[in-house]
């Protein structure tokens, strides 16, 4: 039996969506990129149109943190967005690191083949 205090929960939801997704998206054969974000936030804006010629390779899924069910969230990257995990690892964060995404994206790519 398995129990939770606090945030946990909030974790442990989040992490069995992900895990969902994760299984949904391996039939298309394409990762899942997790864009942590609020409303407003330039800075997610300017992040998605550097991502826009890569979407083709991914699936975009954001979690806006300022909403009650990802209070976890933003206590942990209420500073930091955007914060961008792949498949459910943490990948980066303030701005798109192109050259690590790309690395990341061609890894998987090959896992798949």
């Amino acid at each position: 039996m398995l129990w939770f205090q606090g945030n946990s929960l909030q974790l442990a939801k989040y992490s069995f969506r992900l895990i969902l997704r994760n299984l949904s998206a391996s039939k298309t054969a394409l990762p899942v990129l997790t864009l942590f974000t609020k409303d407003p936030c330039p800075l997610c804006d300017e992040a998605k149109e550097v991502l826009e010629p890569y979407k083709n390779r991914f699936i975009l899924q954001e979690v806006d943190i300022t909403l009650p069910e990802n209070s976890a969230w933003c206590e942990r990257y209420k500073f930091d967005i955007p914060v961008f995990h792949l498949n459910g690892q943490f990948l980066m964060m303030h701005r798109v690191n192109i050259s690590k995404l790309e690395k990341q994206l061609q890894k998987l790519e090959q896992q798949g083949a």
